[in-house]
């Protein structure tokens, strides 16, 4: 046995991961086996995704992976530091599997489930855990529970696609192992969270071989319930140990680091939440309106939309472990713009029809609410000058931190003191420029310049200003060049998101016959914008060809330009094309016949048609 304080080699935490995948690896396919023998299946529904029928049990090998893996490791070292402390939370989780296991062979009732949820939560709570989140203890109390029935329910509600609750526990677990890697100084509290994450990790790591797009095996409750409840209490075990070193008053430790670590599963449950209570729906019946869900309703495949919430996964805890090594202000910065960008993902899916009823951002929704919420933030421009206000102020704010390598000390008071300037000139700005007058989703490259005009202004004004109050003394002026560039990037971006998002959404799942423009005028780029557009088309577009040879191998919109008429029979064959359309102006008529004639002749199934446009 090792001694108290003696630091653990990083070969044990990889070999208690090993060991953990592989017996995972090889218990899963025997659940599976057992599960389609005991016809433990989960059937196909109106209101579930998947289409095929699937065993269920697969929480079994994770659940018996773990526990096993762990009582052999904890001995390794020392039952009564690293095994005994832990073992209500052990227990617990081994409580709430069971719990869940009941619901898969059985079927319970969903208040029943949370019932039994909130009865383990706060026998955990009793026998030690604690989130130490504010200075009230009966704060802390509800915190917790919150905390342990939220987190262990979000997993339970993101297990709706292949693979997906498991990968982003597996994420979870990988960068809290790594955050607490790097934490000082080593006490037993983070030695026994790394090594639980290393077999949790483990664990669910061998499963996700078979779970993963096509499932072979569901984890089911049992599975989903214990990977939450189990991260739900390691992202909160460290506040109950003050020795570990960290700030009880820096919520920056305390409150970002888990929830960043969690920011999926949260978010995906409150945003289910919110969009079924807006639209009457019970929050515990089944359904596709999950993030995932709306993503493949906009062309993504599940593989896609499962690796997209991966990639939101894996930046949110980047970001928690980031905030170890950089400065309070410059961790905010980075999780202020990863919520933004995170704000309005999430919005875009919102507008993505799941019910039968209308979407809440069509204003025709059953809620009460969503006419409201359709008045501020289309009509009223209440959000949009909210949004450009917290814009600036990070704009503002960042400049600093960049001018002042991370560190404002005493130029902070100088920060607040001109931050309510800045803001006003700027919106004023804005304002007066027309930036407020044109339409949030029809934002394009042309309305570029008016930003940069608006912005030029709001910040020389915000300069001639300082000037004539404080004569400029102990500001920067490199403050405000850094800023004018941000700003140039953090108010366009935003208006242009929703486009930009559209045509890569277009562009990345287009399904259907592979096209040909021919022409690449005003034309072509209008077919273009078409295809793109308009799915029951049932086009792809490849590429453009055109007579005009400086246009060759350049690019329109990202399409390539393949060649001319001499090069169709190669372009056409290269690319296996399926249908070319005529875009010229003048002349299509005429251009259609050689082209038509000339695939004739040599034998080519390709149709050719010629674009028309009519205005009735």
């Amino acid at each position: 046995m090792m001694s108290k304080m003696e630091i653990i080699p990083i070969y044990y935490y990889l070999i208690c991961f090993l060991g953990s995948f592989l017996l995972s690896l090889g218990l899963t396919p025997l659940v599976r086996q057992f599960a389609i023998k005991t016809n433990r299946i989960a059937i196909p529904k109106d209101n579930r995704w998947h289409k095929k029928e699937t065993a269920l049990l697969g929480g079994i090998a994770i659940f018996t992976s773990f526990m096993m893996t762990w009582i052999i490791a904890v001995h390794g070292l020392d039952w009564s530091i690293y095994g005994k402390p832990y073992l209500p939370i052990i227990l617990c989780a081994a409580a709430i599997f069971a719990l869940g296991l009941a619901d898969d062979v059985f079927n319970m009732v969903p208040q029943h489930k949370l019932v039994g949820q909130i009865i383990i939560a706060s026998i955990v709570i009793i026998l030690g855990f604690r989130l130490n989140w504010t200075d009230s203890k009966t704060i802390n109390l509800f915190i917790s529970i919150i905390w342990l029935v939220g987190i262990t329910n979000a997993f339970n509600l993101l297990d709706n696609m292949d693979g997906l609750s498991a990968g982003i526990a597996f994420i979870a677990a990988l960068f809290l192992f790594l955050i607490y890697f790097q934490s000082q100084p080593i006490t037993t509290n983070t030695t026994s969270i790394m090594l639980m994450s290393a077999l949790y990790a483990g664990a669910i790591l061998g499963f996700l071989i078979y779970n993963f797009n096509p499932a072979s095996i569901f984890m089911g409750d049992a599975g989903s319930l214990f990977l939450g409840f189990m991260l739900a209490c390691m992202t909160g075990i460290h506040d109950t140990d003050p020795s570990i070193g960290l700030n009880p008053r820096d919520l920056l430790s305390i409150i970002a680091i888990p929830i960043m670590i969690l920011f999926i599963p949260i978010v995906d449950t409150g945003f289910v939440s919110l969009m079924r209570k807006l639209f009457r729906r019970p929050i515990s019946q089944g359904g596709r309106d999950h993030s995932s869900h709306r993503m493949v309703a906009i062309g993504f495949s599940e593989r896609k939309a499962v690796l997209i919430l991966y990639a939101f996964a894996a930046i949110s805890a980047m970001i928690a472990l980031m905030t170890r090594y950089l400065s309070v202000g410059t961790s905010l910065v980075m999780i202020a713009l990863f919520l933004l960008l995170s704000v309005f993902f999430w919005v875009y899916l919102a507008k993505v029809k799941v019910y039968p009823e209308d979407s809440i951002l069509s204003g025709n929704g059953p809620s009460v609410i969503t006419p409201i919420l359709i008045d501020i933030t289309y009509r009223r421009r209440l959000f949009e000058v909210v949004l450009d206000l917290v814009l600036i102020t990070i704009a503002y704010y960042t400049s600093y931190l960049l001018r002042f390598e991370g560190h404002l000390a005493g130029d902070f008071a100088i920060f607040i003191k001109s931050l309510p300037i800045v803001i006003g000139c700027q919106i004023f700005s804005l304002f007066i420029m027309g930036v407020y007058r044109g339409v949030w989703t029809s934002t394009s490259l042309s309305d570029l310049m008016n930003f940069f005009r608006a912005i030029t202004l709001g910040t020389i004004m915000a300069v001639l200003i300082l000037l004539f109050i404080y004569r400029f003394e102990s500001f920067s002026r490199a403050v405000f060049v850094i800023y004018w560039f941000l700003m140039l990037i953090f108010i366009p971006l935003p208006r242009l998101f929703f486009r930009l998002l559209d045509e890569g959404i277009r562009r990345g799942t287009q399904k259907g016959k592979p096209t040909l423009i021919y022409g690449t005028g005003s034309g072509g780029q209008i077919t273009m914008r078409e295809i793109e557009a308009n799915r029951d088309l049932g086009l792809s577009l490849v590429g453009f060809m055109d007579d005009n040879p400086r246009t060759h191998r350049t690019k329109i919109h990202r399409y390539p330009v393949l060649g001319g008429q001499e090069d169709l029979i190669n372009i056409i064959r290269k690319n296996h094309i399926q249908e070319i359309i005529i875009s010229f102006n003048k002349d299509s008529l005429f251009k259609k016949k050689i082209i038509s004639k000339l695939c004739a002749n040599l034998g080519l199934e390709v149709q050719v048609r010629r674009m028309k446009l009519i205005i009735h």
